[in-house]
């Protein structure tokens, strides 16, 4: 005894076509474009200077230890 099997609409129809929203093609195009730029100006990717937090915290923590406030 066989399954009966259902078939999707587009499974009906093998040439009919579907489009694709606006945004899918346009996005990898906004991408592709910034990312260029990006290479193609390399001092406008540069890193942002932070301030160093890490020295005035191991000092602090160096003091402590050598005042017995550990």
């Amino acid at each position: 005894m066989s399954a009966a099997s259902r078939r999707s609409p587009s499974a009906k129809d093998p040439g009919r076509r579907t489009r694709l929203p606006w945004w899918a093609p346009a996005l990898p195009v906004v991408f592709f474009t910034v990312l260029l730029v990006l290479a193609a100006s390399p001092a406008a990717a540069r890193a942002a200077s932070a301030p160093q937090a890490l020295p005035p915290l191991l000092e602090l923590l160096a003091g402590l230890l050598r005042a017995g406030a550990w």
